[in-house]
């Protein structure tokens, strides 16, 4: 699998073999993004700069996911990553662009709703050992 030209160059997602999980939630991230942007701010070129800003933004989230590719999604998981602001944003992109998912991207979006079904995994035990042992 390529890795998508404009893509935000991350640690994880910039190796979608290593990560398929987080490499597909990116996709579809991009995918509702590009949807909403060119519907709703009539952008033909590519994100405008508030989408952008967004994308960029929810990409740096899915890299430090503390789940890694056990990620569930956003509305199922426990720890919630995003900060006020962009979680009703990101809300709102997903209220418009989910149900249009399904005619542009229809793989994407039946993956993203499997996805949701899957239960979110127990967060993983931090490491308390002292440093230097």
């Amino acid at each position: 699998m390529a890795q998508c030209p404009d893509m935000v160059t991350t640690r994880r997602l910039q190796d979608p073999e290593r990560h398929p999980r987080l490499h597909r939630e990116y996709r579809t991230m991009r995918a509702m993004t590009g949807i909403y942007c060119h519907d709703i701010h009539g952008e033909d070129q590519g994100p405008c700069e508030e989408c952008r800003e967004l994308l960029e933004y929810a990409t740096r989230r899915l890299d430090r996911c503390v789940f890694g590719d056990d990620k569930p999604t956003c509305a199922n998981c426990k720890v919630h990553c995003y900060n006020t602001a962009m979680r009703e944003k990101v809300r709102e992109v997903m209220r418009y662009a989910g149900p249009r998912m399904l005619w542009r991207h229809p793989v994407l979006a039946i993956r993203h709703l499997l996805d949701g079904r899957r239960p979110a995994p127990d967060l993983p035990a931090r490491d308390t050992a002292p440093a230097g042992d």
